[in-house]
Order: C-alpha cells, then structure tokens, then sequence
C-alpha cells in the first residue's frame, strides 16, 4: 500500500508551480534605495575631508599721488649682450667645460675641438721655417767669405794684379749671393706669417667666452660636430652655449602708439616683476626705438634698470609704470585703492563677485565689490577686510561651508 501511495503521489499535478510568480519590484527598490544610501554616505564623507588650498592674508593697497603714472605697459626682461657661442671653423667636440648656471670671465675657455690635422699642418709650416732659417744661416757664410774674396781681390785690381774677367766673376759671385741672401730672408719672413696664420687656425680649435656672463643654455656634448653655419639637419650643432651679460638686462615694453607721447627719454618708471609683485624696482626710460610695428601699432620702449638684483633674470615678465614727469608742488598723502587680489581668488557668478574667506579651517562665501583691476591683480573695495585670508586659487569644488586646510 505504501508503494502505490507513493505513486499516486508523484503523479499528482502541483499547481502552485504553473502560478505566475511573485513580483520583484521590491528587491529593485531595495537596491535603490542601497544605492542611495552608499551615495550619500560617500559625500558625507568626501564633503567632511578638508580640501587643501593656497591661503593669502588681505592686505589694503595704496596709490601715491605724488607720483601717479602717466602710463602702464607690459613687457619682459632682455639682455642687452647675448651670444650664442660658436667656432669659426668645423669639428668635433672633445670637451665642454662649462654647465648651466656657471660664470664665466671674459676668454675662459668654454669647449675644445678636435685639432689632429690643424696641428699637423702647424709642425709641418714650424718645420719649413726652420729649413729656411737654416738656407739663411748658409747663404749669409758663404757671403761673409764672398765678399772678404772680393775685399782681397779689388784690391788687387786697383793695383792692375787680377785681370778683369777675373774680377767680374768675383763679383758676380758676390752680387748673386747678395740676391740669394735676400731672397732667402724673404722666404723665411713668408713662412713666419703662415706658421702665425697656422697657429691662429689652431687657436680656433679652442672656444672662448667673447664677454663674462652667464650660461644660461649648453647646447652640445662632447662626440658632437659643431659648425658656424647650419649643416641642414639635426646632427650639426652650431653653438657650445647661450651667454648673457647680467649687467645688461634691462626691459622692453611695447606701447601703443596712441600713447607714445606720454614717454620720453630719461623719465623716471616704476618696474614690477610678475615673480615678486611686492617688489617696485626704480627704472628709468632708455631709448624710444623710432620706428612702429604696423601689425600691432606699438612703439618698442627700452627701460633700463637703476639698479640691478639677481633676483632679475632675462624673459621674466614685467609691469612698467611711467611715472609723471611733472614735479609735484604740494605732496598728497597715499590714497587707498583697496585690497589687491590676485584674479584666480575671484569667483564670478553672472554679474556678481565672489571670494572665499577662510575662518577656523572653514570658507565662507563673500560677495565683493571691484574698485580696479591691473595685470592679473584685482583691488576690493567692499566685502574684504585688511587682515582676513582668502583663498589665492578657487577650484571649481569649493563650497560655501567647506572645511579647508592651508597647503
């Protein structure tokens, strides 16, 4: 009985599995919401690690009055003496002896060339010299006993002993070593101008700083061929380094010409260098170069330092004041022009400015108000005080609230 029951068992039709099955709308909200829950967590999170950020203390900028410029211009630091320090001849380089930064004097070898056939073609002129040293030293004895036989024997024929052909042949003999004595003077003068000629081309073999200065760029190596013209490709170098004379720097600025006639030569400015924004260097006009750039319509301005700092390095750019010329009766006091901001700390939204003050590790959002600006500085008149940090350089996840810390 118990077989037959368990074979009518399995052969019963179960109709819970032909029923649709259960909805999953669940579990898929179950997800989003987990989802969710891990987003949020992640910013809870990420908004709660402080972000590093420059912090600057705010501080009121002022204008003097009493020198107010005429003109502002922008420009960079040249160098009156720049050499691009090469050979007179071609070669290869055997040894460099100077590096980047190095001072140099004034002919201090900077690089030595190969100079085998140079050399050999010096001993070989030295050696012909000497051969003709030599033929001068015969030819001059040989003449000193010509012309004592001569001496003897006009003598004799004054006194009608030596017959004349005889004479005429002494003499001849002598006459000629005379001419042969000359000439062989001549050739050792010829063969002293072409061993200095040979010695100057071995001089060149050997480079030399024209002036003292600096080495600002080393452009070959040893193993190199070097060459005063361009050989055509990228195998020939056709200088050892780049030399400046520090002493010469000084600052071209291009002004347009609508204003050129606000500058003169001699008058005083006012050099800014973007490097130290703090730093005003007294400068004085130069030369105005007399000719225009019609594609830009500027008037090239030369400006030269009063005073020199190796803080001034050539290709830095530079702001130039001209100052008034005019001589002040009555000095003004200093007139505040508010607190200058580099433009990087202003956040503009629409129509309005911002910048982010920072206070306990945390920015707050502060809307400003712009008195001017100049290069890429910005002066606040309204909404930043003398004194408060503000963030130098607002990234795009900077929040009002954020927590922050100081690079």
């Amino acid at each position: 009985m118990n077989n037959k029951s368990e074979l009518l068992s399995q052969l019963r039709i179960d109709r819970d599995a032909n029923s649709p099955g259960r909805p999953i709308w669940p579990w898929i909200a179950g997800g989003l919401i987990l989802l969710l829950l891990i987003i949020g967590a992640y910013q809870l999170l990420s908004d709660s690690a402080p972000l590093p950020v420059k912090v600057q203390m705010a501080r009121m900028a002022t204008v003097d009055s009493s020198s107010a410029s005429v003109l502002d211009a922008t420009g960079y630091v040249v160098a009156r003496r720049q050499a691009n320090v090469s050979s007179k001849v071609t070669g290869r380089v055997i040894e460099v002896l100077i590096e980047e930064g190095m001072t140099v004097e004034k002919n201090q070898i900077v690089a030595r060339l190969e100079d085998v056939n140079a050399r050999k073609s010096f001993d070989v002129t030295k050696a012909e010299l000497d051969a003709a040293k030599a033929q001068v030293s015969e030819v001059r004895a040989r003449l000193v006993e010509a012309k004592l036989n001569f001496d003897r024997n006009n003598t004799l024929f004054q006194k009608q002993l030596v017959s004349q052909a005889s004479f005429d042949l002494i003499k001849a003999n002598y006459e000629s070593l005379r001419a042969q004595l000359n000439n062989r003077e001549e050739v050792v003068n010829v063969n002293q101008k072409l061993l200095a000629q040979q010695k100057q081309n071995l001089d060149d073999f050997v480079l030399r700083a024209p002036f003292a200065g600096v080495v600002i760029a080393k452009t070959s190596q040893p193993g190199e061929m070097i060459s005063p013209i361009s050989a055509g490709s990228g195998f020939t170098r056709t200088g050892i380094c780049t030399l400046v004379d520090m002493t010469s720097l000084e600052i071209e600025v291009d002004v347009n010409e609508s204003y050129i006639q606000r500058v003169h030569p001699g008058q005083l400015a006012e050099a800014v260098l973007e490097a130290y924004p703090e730093w005003k260097i007294p400068a004085k006009v130069a030369a105005i170069i007399p000719t225009a750039d019609r594609q830009k319509a500027t008037v090239k301005v030369r400006v030269a330092f009063q005073n020199l700092d190796p803080r001034i390095l050539p290709d830095m750019g530079v702001k130039v004041s001209f100052l008034n010329p005019e001589p002040v009766e009555k000095q003004k006091p200093k007139e505040p022009l508010g607190i200058r901001v580099p433009t990087t700390a202003v956040r503009s939204v629409e129509e309005n400015k911002y910048v982010f003050v920072v206070k306990d590790g945390v920015v707050q959002q502060r809307k400003v108000k712009l008195n001017a600006s100049y290069g890429s500085d910005v002066y606040i008149s309204e909404g930043l005080s003398a004194g408060e940090d503000f963030v130098v350089e607002v990234t795009p996840q900077l929040k009002n609230g954020s927590k922050v810390i100081q690079e």
